[in-house]
């Protein structure tokens, strides 16, 4: 195992990562003002500020948004896993093969955290933000819907890859797979780990207005995780989440419901209520029905102690 990133300190790896991080992301942020002109003719914030009339435009950006998802997060988590140690698959949490039973609760308990979710939104939307802040994300609403506009059913299947499966892919890779295990390590504390995580999952995507939802949802997802020690369950319930709001804005479109998934929808004090135990109870279940990986390493005495103790474990957590 010599050579590999499991042999330094958590210090190291956490700063490791987080260099790959803003690195793949200055490198996006410089290929792209550099060929926008180009391909364009236009600059990058006049087309973010611009109408989106053009249908070219509107294409151009849902590349950028592709490539952005790809570059700023599946590539940092593939490195990483791959030069941690000769098992990167093992390593992120995706063997085996999560069971249909662990899927459907996953996917309930996903669900079951949405009330809450939605009442923390309404909250949030009460919070001291400046007025610069809202006018920031009026605008990256106003480009969401653009974007997000499906005449068509090939429009919704395009939208529902570029939305829902490739950003949840790359995201629980980078979010859950590699910074969640490494926050934990260092705090030595699952939860406070999966906390930590939820709130810098929440804070890059720069919406204070909808800090809370996404707060609570990249909890959810870091417990899954968790309980599961399958990473393919998080992908499966952020693609849930992010799909059936795809799904239904293009019904929404159409005229098959009349609620615009767009807009934050009331939801009754005891709809939340309610939603919570049982929610924890979905966890629970997913929990017995699973063999999650430890997320801790046990605090090595000596060299002599340690070969002992790893004798029969894996060795690819």
């Amino acid at each position: 195992m010599t050579g590999y990133l499991k042999q330094s300190s958590i210090f190291l790896q956490l700063v490791t990562f987080i260099g790959f991080f803003f690195g793949f992301f200055t490198l996006y942020l410089t290929g792209l003002a550099a060929i926008t002109p180009s391909l364009t003719g236009q600059s990058l914030e006049a087309i973010q500020n611009g109408t989106f009339t053009d249908p070219n435009l509107v294409g151009y950006l849902k590349i950028t948004q592709f490539l952005y998802t790809i570059v700023a997060f599946f590539v940092p988590a593939a490195l990483f896993a791959y030069l941690w140690q000769p098992y990167p698959v093992s390593y992120l949490g995706l063997k085996p093969a999560p069971s249909a039973l662990q899927i459907i609760l996953a996917l309930l308990a996903m669900y079951g955290c949405l009330p809450l979710a939605n009442q923390l939104g309404e909250w949030n939307q009460t919070w001291p933000i400046s007025q610069a802040a809202r006018d920031a994300e009026a605008m990256a609403e106003k480009l969401l819907t653009v974007m997000l506009k499906m005449p068509t059913l090939k429009d919704l299947i395009i939208n529902l890859l570029l939305v829902a499966i490739i950003p949840a892919m790359a995201e629980e890779f980078f979010f859950r797979g590699i910074l969640q295990r490494l926050l934990i390590k260092s705090t030595r504390n699952i939860w406070v780990g999966v906390f930590i995580t939820a709130v810098l999952f929440s804070a890059i995507h720069g919406e204070m207005t909808g800090f809370m939802p996404r707060l609570i949802l990249g909890f959810a997802l870091g417990a899954i995780y968790v309980v599961s020690g399958n990473l393919w369950l998080s992908i499966f319930a952020h693609v849930l989440n992010n799909g059936l709001q795809v799904v239904m804005l293009y019904l929404f479109q159409h005229g098959m419901v009349k609620d615009d998934p767009m807009k934050d929808t009331h939801i009754e004090w005891y709809y939340v209520a309610l939603s919570i135990p049982v929610t924890i109870g979905l966890f629970w279940a997913l929990s017995k029905k699973s063999a999650p990986m430890a997320m801790i390493d046990p605090v090595e005495k000596d060299k002599e102690d340690d070969d002992i103790n790893h004798i029969g474990t894996d060795e690819n957590l």
